[in-house]
């Protein structure tokens, strides 16, 4: 019994001075608190000839959406425009794409979405969704909104870009009721 209490501790100092040689990198900044918030959805279909992200912004400024999520797309494209990594200008393919993926956030003060598709061998590419992927047949869309959220642009100091900054929507009220101004449009990411 003393020598399995005696390798135990061993073992433990041994655990403990292999992780003083190797400690776990620190992490560059505090944990981001998370906001929460019930969600409802809406369920649409676009149609031929329609583009996507004109017709998704479209519905998020005449729904007045201030935070929302892509739960699901699915559909067919005949034109993609994509901004892609590192890329400062869209990239445009022409043929018949499938929708893998559109995801991304929502709002009337600046959306980020990306997107991907297939083409007919399997080939798949994705990036930034801009103006310009025009609908095949169809897409079909299933949009979260989180009433008591809002969802704002803010440029981040380490990346420069205008990343999400999430509010709790009764604070955001409050704070325009207080006499802040107006609120800063967010531009294209």
């Amino acid at each position: 019994m003393t020598r399995i209490i005696f390798s135990l501790a061993l073992l433990g100092l041994s655990a403990s001075a292999a992780f003083a040689q190797h400690p776990m990198p620190a992490p560059a900044a505090a944990p981001v608190s998370a906001q929460s918030s019930p969600m409802r959805t809406y369920a649409l279909r676009l149609r031929p000839g329609q583009d996507l992200r004109q017709q998704l912004t479209a519905f998020v400024q005449e729904h007045h959406i201030r935070a929302a999520a892509l739960v699901t797309c699915v559909g067919s494209l005949t034109t993609t425009t994509l901004r892609l990594a590192n890329q400062s200008g869209p990239t445009v393919y022409h043929g018949h794409f499938e929708i893998v993926s559109l995801v991304g956030t929502l709002s009337v003060n600046g959306s980020h979405v990306h997107l991907a598709v297939a083409d007919s061998t399997g080939r798949t590419i994705g990036g930034h969704l801009l103006d310009g992927n025009i609908i095949y047949t169809t897409a079909e869309l299933v949009i979260g909104v989180l009433d008591e959220l809002d969802f704002r642009r803010e440029t981040d100091p380490v990346s420069t870009y205008q990343e999400l900054a999430v509010y709790p929507r009764a604070a955001a009220g409050k704070k325009k009721a207080a006499g802040a101004g107006p609120e800063k449009k967010a531009g294209k990411q």
